[in-house]
């Protein structure tokens, strides 16, 4: 009997937090939704926790392609990511959420910057329906991992 009746209380609770969720879907995006995972006043209970997760020689990326991106079919798109950390952090592509490799229409260039940065460059060459999608660049290193994300949809050009 215990169990049937915490099994409903929890039912009505994931009912009501659902339903709660899409009322506010009209409503505008709050900067709490921007900070998942990370308690709301931005700082750690303990200063371990705090000095691990916001440590300066974590990867950092700072500079990177613009967000939305639109293309033009049999033309070159090119995305670019720079990060620096210490040790220097190493720079994943991705798109769709799989990992990407050069291939003969799609190249990836690297360049060591000093101690502490990595640029990377993907460029398709000629662009086709099938490269648009979410693109992603992390880099990462022992004390952080950071992420841009690029999404690029095609247009056809009229001569």
């Amino acid at each position: 009997m215990k169990v049937t009746l915490f099994a409903i209380f929890i039912c009505i609770c994931l009912l009501n937090d659902y339903t709660d969720a899409r009322r506010a879907r009209g409503r505008g995006r709050t900067k709490s939704r921007v900070q998942i995972g990370l308690p709301i006043t931005g700082k750690y209970r303990d200063p371990e926790s705090d000095q691990y997760y916001n440590n300066h020689n974590g990867a950092k990326i700072t500079l990177a392609s613009h967000f939305d991106y639109e293309y033009v079919l049999g033309h070159k798109i090119a995305f670019l990511c720079v990060a620096k950390g210490n040790p220097r952090p190493q720079i994943t592509w991705f798109k769709d959420g799989v990992e990407i490799f050069s291939h003969i229409y799609m190249h990836v260039h690297e360049w060591r910057i000093g101690k502490d940065k990595m640029k990377s460059k993907i460029e398709i060459d000629p662009a086709t329906q099938m490269d648009a999608g979410v693109y992603e660049c992390t880099a990462d290193n022992m004390y952080a991992i950071d992420r841009r994300s690029f999404k690029t949809d095609f247009s056809i050009a009229f001569d």
